[in-house]
């Protein structure tokens, strides 16, 4: 490895022989209308080609086909048909993987995906192990570490702002955001490594008025990134919602209007839901984790205890709390159970609603709340006012981000060496400022490097941690 970070070379693939050509089923387990195989490497083609037959009559070998073209004709076994199949050839380096690769397009019966399965591992292949296709992607330079993990994002992306994240990120949308901060930290350690040359010549190559502002922007970029991770975080694994209040407040019967379906029970009795439920719904391209709560109140019952405990730890976990109580109660009442709340929630994002607002005259605004809390009155047994909460829950999410197609971290990892690198950058900033010697600043910069390439792979990383990687892939990606 070079000063810089940059790879010597990529000598290893996890224990995995990448002159092996692989194979594996493509698409979902189990039967369906078509099924896709894929093969990848330097005998892909010629596999298929011994067991393929074109049904146009003039057709060449398979071998000769071009790159970017379907083939429609039958897989033999010896002389019996297999199935009649569509097979796409992409030649390297133009393929996915950046190696000779074919999908062939079969019917999705169960029998058929494997009788080919096993009709190719017969004639040269073997089984992919999982990610194995989008790793040989990484190492033969079709893409970058961050963007083969937003392959594995997309695939299991439920939402739209997901989806949105991890197309961009694996367009190369992050990438570039880190490039740019890695060519400009290699700038000023080009710019410190000379002045050490000339050290004897007390040569002052690197102005330290321009170094300062440099590095400014880098961590300026450094913290926007690292604080999107809040975003991407709520993005990638939903914003957990905790539905507070009294028994008999209409807790869930605003989950049910919510969820559209009888999820909760609903009955006059107080103390009803004992434990916590909970569902997710999108509400404007997100996902939302609601978690119906037992009633707060005192309560000798031991079991309905447990539940009201459980639902303190649903307040604690929550990012948003949505305070609802009945319209009819005592004002007085309900402004010592929101103050309770208040101090429990500590600043998280809060809903208050007042609930069965058909059964009283004009309900008002109360005076006890915050200046900017957000308060909606609704009648949710009639589904009334329901529309207004879902969209103050959307509202609550700060999503700029997203609509400025700005780039949002989403990966615990990523982050983590974010964090790292900004960590780096401010001790150069110190020690720009104490006025250290060069080769001591080049050590914190060589840290900022490392970490900013562990993110992309543009230095040699840990086999554990691709293994890790790759290995939440499906087979067949």
């Amino acid at each position: 490895m070079d000063f810089l970070g940059h790879s010597v070379g990529k000598d290893y693939l996890c224990g995995m022989n990448n002159q092996d050509t692989i194979v594996a089923i493509a698409t979902p387990s189990g039967m369906g209308a078509i099924a896709v195989l894929r093969l990848s490497g330097v005998e892909a083609i010629a596999i298929v080609s011994k067991v393929f037959f074109s049904k146009k009559k003039d057709a060449k070998n398979l071998s000769e086909a071009q790159g970017y073209t379907i083939h429609f004709g039958e897989i033999r076994d010896n002389n019996h048909l297999v199935d009649e199949v569509l097979v796409s050839i992409f030649r390297a380096p133009n393929s996915y993987t950046g190696e000779d690769t074919v999908e062939v397009s079969c019917h999705g019966s169960v029998y058929i995906q494997q009788a080919l399965l096993q009709l190719f591992l017969r004639n040269g292949a073997r089984m992919a192990e999982a990610g194995e296709f989008t790793m040989r992607s990484f190492f033969n330079g079709k893409m970058d570490l961050s963007q083969a993990e937003a392959v594995a994002d997309l695939i299991h992306s439920e939402n739209a702002a997901s989806a949105q994240v991890a197309l961009s990120q694996m367009r190369g949308g992050f990438s570039q955001e880190l490039a740019q901060l890695r060519e400009e930290l290699i700038t000023f350690a080009s710019l410190i490594e000379l002045e050490l040359d000339f050290s004897e010549e007390d040569v002052e190559f690197a102005n330290r008025a321009q170094l300062t502002t440099l590095l400014e922007n880098i961590r300026r970029v450094l913290v926007s990134l690292s604080e999107s991770f809040a975003l991407g975080n709520v993005i990638k694994n939903g914003i957990p919602v905790a539905i507070v209040g009294a028994p008999n407040a209409g807790k869930s019967t605003l989950l049910n209007a919510l969820l559209r379906e009888e999820r909760a029970i609903v009955s006059e009795i107080a103390g009803t839901t004992r434990d916590t439920i909970e569902d997710e719904i999108q509400l404007g391209g997100l996902t939302f984790r609601f978690i119906d709560t037992a009633g707060l109140r005192d309560t000798t019952d031991q079991i309905e205890s447990i539940g009201i405990r459980k639902a303190y730890e649903k307040i604690d976990q929550a990012q948003i709390v949505v305070f609802i109580y009945d319209a009819s109660r005592p004002e007085s009442e309900i402004a010592t159970e929101y103050a309770a709340l208040m101090q429990r929630t500590r600043g998280k994002s809060t809903l208050v609603l007042a609930n069965k607002s058909d059964l009283v005259n004009g309900q008002s605004r109360p005076s006890f709340l915050q200046k900017n809390q957000v308060f909606i009155t609704l009648a949710a047994a009639k589904n009334e006012g329901v529309v207004k909460v879902t969209a103050a829950l959307v509202n609550q999410v700060e999503t700029a981000a997203l609509s400025n197609n700005q780039v949002v971290v989403t990966n615990a990892r990523h982050y983590q060496n974010l964090i790292q690198a900004l960590s780096a950058v401010d001790r150069i900033r110190e020690g720009m400022d104490a006025g250290i010697s060069g080769d001591f600043l080049a050590l914190d910069v060589r840290e900022a490097l490392r970490y900013l390439g562990n993110i992309t792979g543009a230095i040699e990383v840990d086999r554990d941690i691709l293994g890790s990687i790759f290995g939440k892939f499906c087979i067949g990606k």
